[in-house]
Formats: structure tokens, sequence, C-alpha cells
């Protein structure tokens, strides 16, 4: 992915959900004006989740995500309809895709039900219209009324509805930027104060490039004013050996807490970008106080090392070794480790006593947040790389002190 994309994580995620052959695909392919989703009149065409990143006028950058029927009786049922629901997961707002010529019926109610449940806003697009005798025609909202969402009569074929369906997408876009989090970075410091960001050149930094957080931490500071200085151990040694101002924030990546701590002075605050990340995309308050319950920990228990996205592990990789040999240490013997990584995410999240959760960068904060109502339904502790790197290493409370936490 080019650096000029806005990465998938940052868009709006709008889910496309309704039957088999209600005109999902099709619906997508004629809003992007594009074959994006493979389309025929076979139905249950659409077999797993197919996402294609856009732009939509008012709405910004956009993911259409394609989902199976929801009302596949097929031998693959339970797994597509397993997709289907975590792509509702991650779903700023959903489009519900409604056959004209059939009409809405239990799985439509069920459905809104789920998204209501789920607190997904929705918008029904009433499809096929061009199938549909004009005679018949009535308003949406009169032949329509099991949701108070808005109706919008549409057909895939002949474009018909579409711009009104754009503008309606734009209106939940412009709803939902109100209620987002905090920004990354950006109110920890003021205008023209520099901020320091620490990045290993390790095995793990991938060559030529810098890691999703640390852009992004980049170009906030740059949205907010500020003044970003990128460098590695050596140079944040030699600057804080001499007698240069100090910065107004020094964030570095989790890996290297231990060793940042002990060169950074106790008056210039410290954080990770992990931590920023969990304030950004998540529940903060829940996330700390589930760094603050590793301390419950005990020989024996169960965690869960959940990671958003997948990658080659390296010998010292964070997750499968660093994390586990940290928590070993706190708690002074063996836990029972489990891994999940990708879009996957348990559901048996009871059997644990922790969950340690990557920074999410490659989620966006509807997705997160699900994932931590999820172990707080389950009652289960969730916290994240960073946080808990942080507690392993004793430095938590300075990680945590430019939050006034």
């Amino acid at each position: 992915m080019s650096l000029n994309q806005t990465p998938r994580a940052s868009r709006y995620h709008i889910a496309f959900l309704g039957r088999m052959n209600s005109g999902k695909s099709s619906l997508i392919n004629a809003l992007a004006d594009q074959d994006v989703a493979v389309v025929s009149p076979v139905a249950g065409t659409t077999t797993d989740i197919v996402h294609k990143a856009m732009e939509i006028h008012g709405a910004g950058p956009v993911v259409l995500i394609d989902t199976p029927g929801i009302d596949d009786v097929s031998l693959l049922a339970t797994a597509r309809i397993a997709r289907t629901r975590q792509a509702i997961e991650k779903a700023d707002c959903a489009i519900v895709v409604v056959d004209a010529t059939t009409g809405e019926g239990e799985p439509e109610r069920e459905l809104y039900a789920y998204l209501e449940e789920k607190q997904v806003p929705l918008i029904v697009a009433v499809n096929k219209t061009d199938l549909v005798d004009d005679k018949l025609s009535l308003s949406p909202r009169s032949r329509h009324s099991v949701t108070n969402a808005p109706y919008i009569e549409v057909s895939a074929k002949t474009h018909r509805g579409k711009e009104e369906l754009l503008r309606a997408i734009s209106t939940l876009a412009a709803k939902a930027e109100e209620r987002q989090g905090p920004p990354l970075v950006g109110d920890l410091f003021d205008p023209g104060d520099r901020v320091i960001l620490v990045i290993p050149l390790d095995a793990q930094a991938p060559k030529g490039r810098l890691i999703l957080p640390q852009v992004q931490t980049i170009r906030d500071i740059l949205d907010h004013g500020g003044i970003a200085i990128a460098v590695g151990m050596e140079q944040l040694k030699q600057l804080f050996s001499g007698k240069n101002s100090a910065p107004r924030l020094v964030i570095t990546d989790s890996q290297a807490f231990k060793e940042v701590d002990q060169i950074v002075p106790p008056a210039t605050p410290l954080t990770s970008f992990s931590i920023l990340f969990a304030r950004h995309k998540g529940d903060f308050d829940l996330l700390v106080k589930g760094a603050q319950a590793l301390d419950l920990l005990r020989p024996g228990d169960s965690a869960l090392i959940a990671e958003a996205c997948t990658h080659h592990p390296i010998e010292d990789d964070i997750g499968t070794v660093k994390i586990p040999r940290l928590l070993n240490a706190k708690v002074g013997g063996e836990l029972n480790y489990k891994w999940q990584k990708g879009g996957d995410y348990p559901e048996d999240l009871a059997f644990f006593q922790a969950v340690i959760h990557c920074g999410g960068c490659m989620l966006n904060r509807k997705a997160m947040c699900s994932r931590l109502e999820a172990a707080a339904a389950a009652g289960v502790s969730i916290t994240n790389y960073g946080m808990t790197i942080a507690a392993c290493h004793g430095i938590l409370p300075r990680a945590l002190e430019v939050f006034q936490w």
C-alpha cells in the first residue's frame, strides 16, 4: 500500500447485507463504477467477504464490504454467516439490500434487530426496482415499515437512486465523525512543540520503510502543528546528553520502553505508539485497568494473545516470544498461552484470565471497540501490547502520565 493511500483501518466501513441474490454485489459495483464483486443470477455467488476501498464525496475514504447472504442454507452456511457477523462487528454503517420483487420478511427483521443490538446505523436499499411495475409503485415508507431506517429505492442495473444512496451514506458518515474518539496524539502538545519519535532499527523493523503506527503518528503531529523528530536509539542518547531543550513528548516503540525510559529524564513525558492507539481506537480506561489486572495473574492462568494482522514471526517476535517472556517473569511462572491472528476473534473468551491485544493499527475503531466489548461481556480483563510491556517493566504510571490518568 502506498503511504499516499488512506489505510483501511482509517476508512469508514460500510457493510452490504441482505439475502442471497438481492443484488448486494451488483449494487457495490454500481456505486464503485467498476466490477469489484463477482455477480451472477445464481444465488449464493458471494461466498466470502470482499472489500473495496474508494472515496465518496462528503464521506471521504470508505471501504465497501460485500457479504454472503443472510439466508444461506448450504453446507457452508454456518461459516459464511459467521463471516457476515464479523463484517458487522467492524461496520460503521450497514446497507441492507432488499429485493423489491420479494420484499422484506423474517430474515430482514432478524438482521435489523441484530444491527440495533450492535448499534450499527443502517439504510435500507430496495433494489431491483426496474423489475417492479411502476403502476404499483408507492413510497418506500408506505411499502416497507419493518424498521425506522431510511428506505431508498435503487436499481443496480439502471443506477436509479444511486446519488440518493450516496448522499445518505455521507450523512451517516458525518454523524459518525462527530462521535469519533480523540486524535492520536494532537491534543497532547501545543503547536510548535517538538515531539520525539523513537524508532528502533532492529530486526523487526521493515527494511526501507516505517510501519503504519509511526506514519500515522507523524501525520497527526503535523496536522496539529507540531514538529515531529524521528530518531533511533543512538540519536536519542545524543539528544539528551547535551544542553538541548527538552521536547514536549517522547513516543517510543513499546519494545524499546525499558531502554528509552532510562535515557529520557523523568521530567519529560514518555509514552508509546501502542498506548496512543489504545486511546485513539478504543476504551482507554478499560485497557488501563486490564494492564493493572496483570498483577492478579498466577502461573497456569490462561492468556490470549491476539493480533489483528498476520505476519511471519521472526526469532524474537513480540507476540509469540517477547510478551510471553515478560509476563512469565512478572507472574513468576508459565502462563497457558493461546494465539489468535488475523480477522478472526474467538468466542470462548470466558476461558481466559487475560487478553493481550496488539495495538490494532489494522482495525478501525468500530472493530476494536467490538473486541473490547466482547472481552468485557465475558468478564475478562483486556489490555494491549504497549501497556503490557510498560506494566512488566514497572513504568506504566509514567507511560500514562501524559494522559493525566
